[in-house]
């Protein structure tokens, strides 16, 4: 599927290393952004109701990006959709360039909060998600990318613990598992959800399909987590 068209060009999921490909320089963090190029896509090509011309409409979908040391993905998906110039891309890192190696909410357009410490932006989903409700905003879903050693922060496990008893249906979380966490969970990722009251599936994170049916399955009155399992990190 493509939609996007800027300068009367359209990008592709295949375009997409090409994008990457114009950022360069130091710490660029490749593993964990490639870590998440396929989820990224699928989410913002066939999910998430969001776009350019509509990234302030209150009943927009929020995405959330936690995992936000590896920005290169989420930079070049942004711009496939039209949401920031092509051009933009080389000067990803530089001093006077919007694409910090962070995401700045007030910088790039599109991003919905500024990353920086791992283990914030459950705990912000689980906020963002309980604002909407207390609004009377019941159609919104909160979507949040975290990575597995994310996971290794208390602040995620109270923002779980929190979130499966408050029936936060409109909360999603996509965990990247490229087995970078230091510390295992009995059970696995999905389980740890599960025993706090998510619906949670675990998945194949480079399969586009498993990815959109995961995504999109029923989950009344729970909040919900795809794990999307990757490369390890070291391979």
């Amino acid at each position: 599927m493509t939609i996007t068209e800027e300068h009367g060009r359209t990008y592709t999921y295949a375009d997409l290393p090409a994008l990457m490909s114009l950022m360069t320089g130091d710490e660029k963090h490749g593993p964990a952004a490639t870590s998440t190029l396929d989820v990224l896509w699928v989410l913002y090509d066939r999910v998430l109701r969001v776009g350019p011309d509509r990234s302030d409409a209150p009943d927009r979908d929020r995405f959330l990006l936690s995992k936000g040391h590896g920005p290169m993905a989420y930079y070049a998906v942004l711009a496939a959709k039209g949401f920031l110039p092509v051009d933009w891309l080389p000067g990803f890192g530089s001093y006077d360039s919007p694409l910090g190696h962070h995401p700045d909410r007030v910088l790039v357009p599109g991003a919905e909060i500024g990353s920086g410490s791992l283990g914030h932006g459950l705990p912000i989903a689980v906020g963002t998600a309980l604002g909407l409700r207390a609004q009377g905003l019941g159609d919104p879903r909160v979507w949040v990318l975290v990575g597995d050693a994310e996971l290794d922060e208390g602040s995620n496990h109270e923002a779980i613990a929190f979130a499966g008893p408050a029936g936060l249906e409109r909360l999603h979380a996509v965990v990247i598992d490229n087995s970078s966490a230091s510390h295992a969970r009995p059970g696995g990722i999905a389980a740890r959800f599960e025993a706090a009251g998510w619906s949670a599936v675990t998945v194949d994170g480079r399969d586009h399909e498993a990815l959109y049916a995961a995504f999109t399955a029923p989950h009344p009155g729970r909040p919900h987590v795809v794990v999307a399992r990757v490369e390890p990190k070291s391979a």
